[in-house]
């Protein structure tokens, strides 16, 4: 089992389209998305701005957080980054 720390991240497109992702160093990532590089989603929707991240022990429960939050609604993950209790 991976014993080291992941982030889930959460960055606002250019078009306010929200992207939810999970990775070791979120700084680097950003910037990969800033250049386009890093997924299709954000390729052409560059720059991007990163409102919200959250530390996992490891990459396993980063990827179960990842897919919950992905299953939020935009709402829902407003009120995440804007730190609501009741999200």
């Amino acid at each position: 089992m991976d014993n080291e720390i992941w982030h889930v991240y959460i960055i606002e497109c250019k078009d306010s389209k929200l992207y939810v992702g999970i990775a070791k160093d979120v700084e680097k990532r950003v910037l990969l998305h800033n250049k386009g590089i890093a997924c299709r989603f954000t390729k052409y929707r560059h720059p991007v701005k990163l409102l919200y991240q959250e530390q996992c022990l490891n990459h396993a429960l980063a990827a179960q957080r990842e897919s919950e939050i992905k299953g939020f609604s935009k709402k829902k993950k407003l009120q995440l980054i804007n730190k609501d209790p009741s999200a």
